[in-house]
């Protein structure tokens, strides 16, 4: 759809701007969502968001599931960095029902968490590279993103929607073969992300397209709620593994980005420092795995980890847990509780509220890529509708996590 306007200037001379639809089916939207926006030549006016094409009713959907069969519906939310929202989710209710999981179960789910971290953000700053005219850097590092996904599938034997973990930990121990890719990824990936900024953070173009486009100050990204990397590129340091530790990122050391601008370009960066940081804590993580014990994967909680196959075989209680645990008629105590996690987009909640069911009562998803995006209009007005284009991709809008 393309509308042509025509506006009475101050200077009563006759100016015709034009609306069109970025979306919800362009390919510079990433995902199936839709700008309207009206241009001014090649200036944007405005632009109204709209969203809702691809909504699932996950809140809706969760309130008729049991509690293990929601960890599905979290995949679907930030598809990039799915595990992140699992474990987001099994930490929520081991909080609610009072689970305290093994260490070495943090520092596995440490070990993937960032993981999907880097893969998150090496998806959002190639597509920038794309958005500005640079193919090369994108093709390059899928290739590591692909190596991250051989980890996931060797853990749980899915890729994208991974619903990888459970309630308490881990459905399998890793295998030599997960641990040997793992240890080949953190000595070839280093070399990988420094090529990868060499081809684009000094480079020339680059730096044209990037900066000063879509900038936001710290002030209006915290009054819009913003959080993650988008928040830190505005200069603001809030990052949930150091404010509100979980899984005993505490324990580790590591620095948190940030920006100044707030602008594509700080977003960028932001994002590669983050995963030099995320490969430091994966590095840590492996550290204090030495010496543990290495059949530990899950935590002594019977009511939510299905036992051993040959034990449900041959034992009657085996039989019982497996039976409740598969067709969810494991009660959770009535509570309410929320639960955060430093998601690839920021912070990721769960408000979950328990009537002592078998189902929650109420689920809320805290989606930051839904907060955020409320920003874009004012983040673009007045600026080109090139720039618009690459400020969309560089704010990692991801359609899954923003219409749930």
């Amino acid at each position: 759809m393309v509308e042509k306007h025509i506006q009475l200037a101050e200077n009563s001379v006759e100016k015709e701007t034009t609306t069109i639809n970025l979306g919800p089916t362009h390919p510079a939207t990433h995902g199936i969502f839709q700008n309207i926006m009206e241009i001014d030549g090649e200036r944007v006016i405005k632009t109204e968001m709209t969203v809702g094409y691809i909504h699932r009713a996950f809140e809706k959907i969760a309130e008729r599931r049991p509690y293990s069969q929601i960890t599905p519906l979290t995949d679907r939310l930030n598809y990039c960095s799915a595990p992140i929202n699992n474990f987001g989710w099994h930490m929520t209710i081991e909080k609610l029902v009072g689970l305290e999981v093994p260490k070495r179960v943090d520092y596995l789910r440490v070990i993937i968490m960032e993981l999907a971290r880097i893969a998150d953000h090496l998806v959002c700053n190639s597509v920038i590279g794309v958005d500005t005219g640079a193919l090369t850097p994108f093709t390059y590092v899928f290739q590591w993103r692909e190596k991250i996904y051989e980890i996931y599938e060797g853990i749980c034997g899915s890729r994208l929607t991974t619903n990888i973990g459970r309630i308490g930990g881990f459905e399998r121990n890793f295998t030599d073969d997960t641990w040997k890719k793992i240890h080949d990824f953190m000595e070839g990936f280093p070399a990988v992300l420094k090529e990868f900024e060499t081809l684009l953070t000094r480079n020339r173009i680059f730096m044209d397209r990037c900066i000063g486009a879509g900038p936001i100050s710290a002030e209006r990204a915290l009054n819009w709620s913003m959080t993650g990397p988008n928040l830190r590129a505005a200069g603001v340091d809030y990052d949930v593994r150091v404010h509100s530790p979980y899984s005993s990122y505490n324990e580790f050391d590591f620095k948190i980005p940030v920006g100044s601008a707030g602008d594509v370009y700080d977003r960028y960066l932001v994002r590669n420092g983050e995963m030099w940081e995320s490969y430091r804590i994966i590095q840590q993580a492996l550290d204090k795995l030495k010496g543990m014990d290495s059949s530990i994967f899950h935590a002594d909680a019977p009511e939510f980890y299905l036992p051993e196959k040959a034990d449900v075989y041959t034992k009657m209680e085996a039989l019982i847990y497996h039976f409740k645990i598969v067709m969810g008629e494991t009660d959770l105590p009535p509570g309410e509780v929320y639960h955060s996690v430093e998601g690839g987009n920021g912070e990721l909640g769960y408000y979950l509220v328990s009537d002592g069911g078998r189902t929650p009562y109420r689920l809320h998803f805290r989606r930051p890529c839904f907060i955020y995006y409320q920003a874009f209009n004012e983040m673009v007005a007045g600026g080109l509708f090139s720039d618009a284009v690459v400020t969309l991709s560089s704010i990692n809008v991801i359609a899954g996590e923003l219409d749930a």
